[in-house]
């Protein structure tokens, strides 16, 4: 059966046509995610474990700059002074499975932003969806260096400071299972969303519900929530946080030049159409 023109579905066609896209993007997860499961040498030894070791490249960098410049060398140790367990009978086979549904949206990203954009451009105009073309590649990109500054940066930094932080030498740090998966997992995952900035600012600028001159106005308040949300993603040192917050107030600033490139380009739009008529 040929599919309905979007003007003449009902609600509960549109419903359908999202259930189909839902149901492919769980089939298309769920088979990444095996993939993730069969390869879970490479994804616990090499990637979750990573950062955790004393040889993960982010640490090389910082002991090399720390000690170019007579810094602080806390980041050059030979063994990182915390260890990991797991204190519950299925606690390793239940962090298996959620890390390799974890790997299946994170690498079924762009697919499933593909199943998305498929449900919504058709309520788009023509013109509208030609200057989209580029979004799935754009966000994706966004996303996965969103997660490779999450995976570099903000972890390493993370687990360097909660792991060698210490209220007493008498007191030793067992970090268990989960806890370790779970900031590693919110790290790379709250840092791949929050780089989707400006594409979330091109779409409030493009529904009018944002301006560049918004933005501007309210930069520095812009300002201070990026200070709190640097010190929500990072531990409380100030070098952290400002090594999270400066990519991220670059993206807002990128974010004001997209929202005006959007505004210039409707007001073309409107003025050629004011010339035909």
């Amino acid at each position: 059966m040929a599919k309905k023109n979007i003007n003449e579905m009902s609600f509960l066609d549109h419903l359908e046509d999202l259930r189909w896209h839902l149901i492919r993007i769980v089939i298309a997860v769920v088979v990444i995610a095996g993939g993730a499961f069969l390869a879970k040498g490479f994804i616990f030894d090499y990637l979750i474990f990573g950062p955790s070791k004393t040889d993960f490249y982010t640490y090389k960098i910082l002991c090399d700059v720390t000690q170019y410049f007579g810094m602080d060398t806390s980041f050059c140790y030979e063994e990182l002074p915390f260890r990991i367990q797991s204190r519950t009978m299925s606690g390793q086979f239940s962090a298996h499975i959620w890390v390799s549904i974890t790997a299946g949206i994170v690498i079924g990203f762009p697919y499933i932003l593909y199943e998305l954009w498929k449900f919504i451009s058709p309520a788009l105009h023509e013109n509208e969806r030609k200057h989209s073309r580029g979004f799935i590649i754009v966000a994706s990109g966004l996303f996965f260096i969103g997660v490779l500054f999450g995976y570099y940066v903000v972890c390493p930094l993370s687990i360097n400071f909660l792991g060698s932080y210490q209220v007493s030498s008498q007191v030793h740090n067992d970090f268990d299972l989960d806890s370790y998966i779970s900031l590693v997992r919110s790290s790379v995952l709250a840092a791949g969303l929050v780089f989707e900035l400006p594409i979330l600012i091109y779409f409030l600028t493009k529904i009018g519900l944002v301006t560049p001159e918004f933005l501007k106005k309210y930069r520095k308040y812009a300002l201070i929530i990026v200070l709190v949300l640097s010190a929500i993603i990072t531990p409380p040192d100030i070098a952290s946080q400002i090594i999270v917050a400066v990519p991220i107030l670059i993206l807002y600033e990128v974010s004001i030049h997209i929202s005006r490139i959007v505004i210039r380009n409707q007001k073309r739009r409107e003025k050629n159409i004011k010339i035909r008529h």
